[in-house]
C-alpha cells in the first residue's frame, strides 16, 4: 500500500509542478506583454489615452495570474498536508533551495524502504 500510495503521490506532483511551472511561464508572457504596449505606444509617438482599455486588461489579466499561482502555492501546502496524513516522507525535489520544514514532522526510521524522488518538470 505505501509504494502504490507513493507513486499516485507522485503523478499529483507532477501535474502539480507542471501547473506551477505554467503559471510562471504565463505570468512572464504576461508581464512582458504589459511592458510592451506602453513602449511600442510611444515608439509610434501615440498619445497616451490610445492603447489605455487594452492595457487595462492585460493587467488585469496579470493579476487574475497571481491570484491563480497564490492558489496553486496554497494547494501545493494542502497537498503537503495530505501527504503527511497518509503517512508519505518527504522527498527532495525541485532547485537547491531544501523545503521548508513541517512543524511536528520528522523523517522516518533508515530502515524503511527507500522512496522515489520526486522531479522538476518544465
Amino acid at each position: 500500500m505505501p509504494r502504490l500510495r507513493q507513486a499516485v503521490a507522485q503523478k499529483v506532483a507532477d501535474r502539480l509542478f507542471a501547473v506551477e511551472s505554467a503559471i510562471d511561464l504565463a505570468l512572464t508572457r504576461a508581464a512582458e506583454l504589459n511592458a510592451a504596449m506602453p513602449q511600442a505606444r510611444a515608439e509610434a509617438r501615440l498619445p497616451a489615452m490610445i492603447g489605455q482599455t487594452a492595457l487595462d486588461r492585460a493587467a488585469e489579466a496579470f493579476t487574475s495570474l497571481v491570484e491563480a499561482r497564490r492558489r496553486i502555492v496554497a494547494t501545493h501546502a494542502s497537498l503537503d498536508e495530505a501527504r503527511l496524513q497518509i503517512g508519505l516522507k518527504e522527498v527532495a525535489s525541485g532547485d537547491t533551495v531544501p523545503k521548508v520544514p513541517v512543524p511536528g514532522f520528522t523523517e522516518g526510521a533508515a530502515s524503511e524502504a527507500p522512496v522515489a524522488q520526486l522531479r522538476a518538470v518544465a
